[in-house]
């Protein structure tokens, strides 16, 4: 049976699709590197084979839905995680049929292998006090605890993606009239988002007492580089915990950054701004992924309950007539 190295067809697939044909952003690039790295490991664990050996024909149907499993299974990942890593392993599957027509068939079956429906919980956010007390947590007198109550301020304020926080450079914040950030959000789309004045403050004064280049990052780790997107979530969780000792509500909470940007949102949400607008301060493509913000807030659909008229009508049950319409409607 004729094989197929599958190292080379790795390199090409992240080397000329992804970066040159396709030009995709460097959080895409990462994306499928991390599924790449976990399918790969699990693939050598399963076949005693040494990632560098492994064939294409390796990456069966069977191979790539018990990594699947594997996700939910044994590391505890999400649905939508695991439909994450499946995208980014039809993407490369794709490329392979184009590529190589020969191994169409095992690509086309890859490619069968469904993404799972999931359930859309509501979206958890943090009341205007709860986020008060996640800001105050840090102990601003200490260089981090300086560094953290900005990240979290401005994480409130402008709903920054994580990688979009992290990214940013000091040359980024452009204070004096019209006082706003620059980033690259999805898509290598440029974005500015305006920052309040007390949100400046603590920006400017953040830039004063610990100078640097422009190009450098603007919440620097402890070692000048730039923060890990696990070093930003943990210190989100961190405060969170010590925020919660004296704002109970919070010990309720799952706490991210992405709760941040939510809460972000629902602020605007509440204060009357358009979707459309938050839909642009998100960075969002559409104005729909949005409309989640509307179905978050009970207070938003308790008012519109209070514009209503009662009907005047009488409420009845349904009584089914017959034994099995009854069975039916019991299940």
């Amino acid at each position: 049976m004729t094989t197929t190295r599958l190292p080379a067809l790795v390199q090409r697939f992240f080397i000329q699709r992804l970066v040159e044909q396709q030009g995709v952003s460097p959080h895409t690039v990462a994306s499928y590197r991390d599924t790449f790295r976990l399918l790969l490991a699990f693939a050598a664990k399963m076949t005693r084979c040494s990632p560098s050996h492994l064939q294409l024909e390796t990456l069966d149907t069977r191979l790539v839905e018990r990594f699947l499993r594997h996700l939910e299974e044994e590391r505890g990942n999400s649905v939508r995680t695991r439909n994450a890593r499946l995208s980014a392993i039809h993407a490369f599957f794709q490329f392979v049929a184009i590529n190589e027509p020969a191994l169409g068939l095992q690509c086309q079956r890859v490619l069968t292998i469904p993404t799972k429906r999931h359930d859309h919980g509501p979206v958890e956010f943090l009341s205007e006090d709860e986020a008060r007390a996640l800001i105050s947590a840090p102990n601003a007198t200490t260089w981090i605890g300086a560094r953290d109550r900005a990240v979290l301020l401005l994480a409130y304020q402008t709903g920054l993606r994580n990688s979009e926080l992290r990214e940013l450079r000091r040359e980024d914040v452009v204070v004096g009239t019209g006082a706003h950030v620059r980033c690259f959000g999805k898509g290598r789309k440029m974005r500015c988002t305006p920052i309040r004045p007390d949100v400046l403050t603590v920006l400017k004064d953040w830039l004063q007492r610990h100078p640097g280049q422009p190009e450098d990052p603007l919440f620097p780790s402890s070692r000048g580089g730039r923060m890990s997107a696990d070093a930003l979530q943990k210190l989100v969780s961190r405060h969170a915990a010590a925020a919660s000792r004296g704002c109970p509500s919070l010990q309720k909470k799952s706490v991210t950054h992405h709760t941040l940007r939510h809460a972000a949102a629902m602020n605007l949400l509440t204060h009357g701004v358009d979707l459309t607008v938050i839909a642009l301060w998100l960075g969002h493509e559409s104005s729909e992924t949005t409309q989640i913000y509307l179905h978050a807030d009970m207070e938003l659909k308790e008012r519109a309950l209070a514009h209503t008229q009662p009907s005047g009508i009488t409420p009845g049950r349904y009584k089914p007539t017959d034994p099995l319409l009854a069975f039916i409607e019991s299940l």
